[in-house]
């Protein structure tokens, strides 16, 4: 883990950089045309909240007065951390190779920024700068209410448009309404989204506990080798 202030800030400087390039490619600038169903998506989303809270950290850094680990909102990286980590697995699983997607859009600068160096960034961003020891064994069943509430929004955004699957998403392929062919009932039927669903919040606590594992064993080897007692640069 690594307590210095300039690296610590270098590096929160350029996630914050390159995540601002990836609001820009998800809103269509490079491809020379609006893209209009940003809102909805869980990927834009996730990591627009991870930006925010690497602003945070970058904020917290650059105040204090020497070198540290980042602690700044231990609950909310958490929900980051699992959201972003989804969102790369989902992607990289399920998404990239669907039938019916155009290969060429997982080389674009969006998808290669959101999909796979954002969110690598954020976990190692957490591994090598945050303060370990922050994590609560509730995290992981608190930070189930992250996707839980997105489902609810996806699903009241589908009744305002009173469930019309007749306006497409921005690639013109599925519904807007759905956003990911697991939350399409007429792909999958209300037990198949049921299930998926509730399989992604099964994978989603239990990756929770598994990080309050690794946030706990990396504190027993600090203590066990006497390193939270050395600075470390």
């Amino acid at each position: 883990m690594i307590k210095n202030k300039t690296t610590q800030i270098i590096y929160q400087t350029a996630y914050i950089t390159l995540g601002l390039v990836g609001v820009v490619a998800s809103l269509g600038f490079f491809d020379m045309e609006f893209r209009w169903d940003f809102y909805i998506l869980f990927t834009d989303l996730s990591n627009y909240f991870c930006i925010i809270i690497m602003l945070k950290e970058l904020i917290q850094t650059v105040k204090r007065d020497k070198d540290g680990y980042v602690s700044a909102t231990p609950f909310m990286k958490f929900c980051g951390l699992l959201g972003i980590l989804l969102t790369f697995l989902v992607f990289n699983l399920l998404l990239a190779h669907a039938s019916g997607r155009n290969p060429a859009d997982n080389y674009k600068v969006a998808s290669v920024l959101l999909h796979i160096m954002l969110p690598l960034m954020y976990t190692a961003d957490w591994i090598l700068f945050y303060e370990k020891g922050k994590c609560r064994l509730s995290y992981p069943l608190l930070s189930i209410l992250y996707p839980l509430v997105y489902l609810a929004y996806v699903y009241i955004h589908a009744a305002i448009l009173r469930f019309d699957t007749s306006i497409l998403n921005y690639h013109g392929t599925d519904p807007l309404i759905y956003p990911y062919f697991f939350l399409n009932p007429e792909r999958v039927g209300i037990t198949g989204v049921i299930g998926w669903c509730a399989a992604l919040l099964v994978l989603f606590a239990v990756g929770g506990f598994a990080f309050v594992g690794i946030d706990r064993l990396i504190m027993h080897i600090k203590a066990k080798t006497g390193v939270s007692g050395r600075e470390e640069s």
